[in-house]
């Protein structure tokens, strides 16, 4: 997929998340990661690449297609994508199963038999074969987010969202959900990730944008931004999330 960004620019009050940014991608690219200190703006242009958000200013194209820039054709775009969050988002009062089909039901238009096939085929596939019926609470961390990965892939999205879908767990649980990740990466699922995770976003992503203060700094492969950062700033980012590693 090849990405595009002009001029984005979108604001919180007087706080500007995305400053006039741009940037392109290759258009080889499956997996891009977003990178950058907390703060500079990679939740907001995950956000705004898969229309959850409409900027004030710019516009984004997805292989030479201008994304809609209005409320109404946002949401008819969004729901070709799949997100997945770090709080997992889960409804508390459903079952796994239950979290699945109840979207491609009444979002997607699936018949109840149509939707509990497709559920208990992901949740299989992601190791939760006799949780399909435990409601969040009795998962662990590990098992919520692996539900909540299974949900975004169930109406097979054209652009999996996922926003640091591992910084509420802990080291087992986190190794878990990337290990999914990785597996839906080989098998070809186009991908956007916002992480901290360096060492995952170096195995998996092929292409890297960093922000910092609401402006990419830098866009290229990944082997170029992990071998050759062209800024000090990516350099020293890389350098120091990289010392205790």
């Amino acid at each position: 997929m090849k990405l595009e960004a002009h001029a984005l620019t979108k604001r919180y009050g007087a706080h500007a998340a995305l400053d006039g940014t741009a940037f392109e991608t290759g258009a080889e690219a499956r997996v891009i990661a977003l990178l950058g200190p907390s703060g500079g703006g990679k939740s907001t242009l995950l956000r705004v690449l898969g229309c959850l958000l409409v900027p004030e200013e710019g516009s984004v194209s997805l292989d030479g297609r201008t994304l809609p820039n209005d409320e109404e054709g946002a949401l008819a775009e969004r729901r070709g994508n799949g997100f997945v969050f770090q709080g997992y988002n889960l409804f508390p009062h459903l079952t796994a199963l239950q979290n699945i089909t109840l979207p491609l039901g009444e979002v997607h238009g699936m018949s109840a038999t149509q939707a509990e096939q497709r559920a208990l085929e992901l949740l299989h596939r992601l190791g939760l074969e006799g949780h399909e019926h435990k409601r969040p609470s009795q998962l662990s961390g590990g098992q919520q987010q692996r539900a909540a990965i299974a949900r975004a892939l169930a109406p097979k999205p054209k652009l999996l969202l996922l926003d640091e879908p591992t910084s509420a767990l802990d080291p087992v649980m986190t190794g878990e959900v990337l290990d999914v990740i990785r597996e839906l990466a080989e098998a070809g699922q186009s991908i956007v990730l916002a992480t901290h995770e360096i060492s995952f976003a170096r195995q998996v992503a092929d292409w890297v944008v960093f922000l910092a203060a609401g402006k990419v700094q830098e866009s290229s492969s990944a082997s170029d931004f992990f071998t050759k950062p062209k800024t000090e700033l990516a350099h020293q980012y890389l350098e120091g999330l990289s010392k205790y590693r």
